[in-house]
């Protein structure tokens, strides 16, 4: 049984609210993490919908006046609007308060964020490593965080009790929590979750220009590759664009390393080399297996 103490704070702050901040307040309803939650989101309708489902206890269509008196902030909008978020908070936060997030990237949050926040205001970037390819706060479900990693990247002036407070929230969450420098978070999620996300964009937008017969006969016999391609492609298209513009750099490079194998691969079928085919398929499988063996890999039957 575990010993580490579940978090407990009296206000909490969504800005944003889609599949995972939606899915971290059922968490927190589930596990009387909070005696408050305020979501703060840009549309009424998203506000409403999270009053209609009960997974909050007031709205605010004003972020500054959202988190005032709030303990924890957990930034969800996409990471595009962090600079504006930040600006439009930091005259309103408490001392003491905590401000994290569940961006994909993470050098853009002390970028965008720090600089606006005052003084004896806490900064945790954090990133839960879980998703699906559904968006609004209707998608949320409190299992979407169990068994999953969440990677915090605190810098060297962290305040060690606001560090271990977001730590065992994630963990409440059913996460194995990772501390991990932000410059190195943003290369492994490059390789991890952003070039595939790229590729599959690009695969299935190549599908979308073929002929009206020809893409008739994709649908119709589709195979599971593309049908995986076509999951990971229909993921928040607003969400994605800002992760390749505020990764950019780290998505370069990999494709660029990307962009070598690939001519590698497409040299070895032009000149029919089926022994370096062989070669690059046969360690790609060992991929798979580690992903089997670290508890990663999700069924068919429990896919969403």
């Amino acid at each position: 049984m575990s010993t580490t103490p579940k978090p407990f704070f009296e206000r909490v702050c969504f800005i944003g609210f889609g599949l995972l901040g939606s899915s971290l307040a059922q968490v927190m309803r589930r596990d009387g993490l909070c005696d408050h939650i305020c979501v703060n989101a840009r549309s009424q309708e998203t506000l409403d919908k999270a009053l209609e489902l009960g997974l909050c206890d007031s709205t605010q269509l004003d972020p500054g006046q959202a988190v005032e008196g709030a303990d924890l902030i957990m930034i969800c909008s996409p990471l595009g609007s962090f600079g504006a978020v930040a600006r439009a908070i930091g005259p309103h936060l408490k001392p003491g308060a905590i401000v994290s997030d569940v961006g994909s990237a993470k050098k853009c949050v002390y970028r965008e964020i720090a600089p606006h926040l005052p003084d004896g205001v806490h900064l945790i970037p954090g990133h839960p490593v879980a998703g699906t390819e559904n968006s609004g706060p209707e998608s949320g479900f409190a299992e979407l965080f169990m068994d999953r990693y969440c990677i915090l990247t605190p810098d060297e002036n962290t305040d060690p009790q606001a560090l271990q407070q977001i730590q065992s929230l994630w963990q409440a969450a059913g996460m194995n929590v990772e501390i991990m420098n932000v410059d190195h978070h943003d290369q492994v999620l490059a390789i991890t979750s952003h070039l595939p996300h790229l590729i599959a964009y690009s695969i299935v937008d190549t599908a979308t220009q073929l002929g009206d017969e020809m893409q008739k006969e994709i649908f119709r016999y589709s195979a599971s590759g593309f049908r995986d391609f076509t999951r990971i492609a229909a993921s928040d298209p607003v969400m994605w664009r800002d992760i390749f513009l505020e990764n950019r750099d780290a998505v370069l490079d990999i494709l660029g390393r990307f962009d070598e194998d690939l001519t590698t691969l497409k040299r070895a079928v032009r000149q029919g080399d089926g022994e370096t085919l062989h070669k690059v398929f046969t360690r790609t499988r060992a991929v798979r297996r580690g992903i089997i063996d670290a508890n990663q890999h999700v069924p068919e039957d429990q896919k969403v």
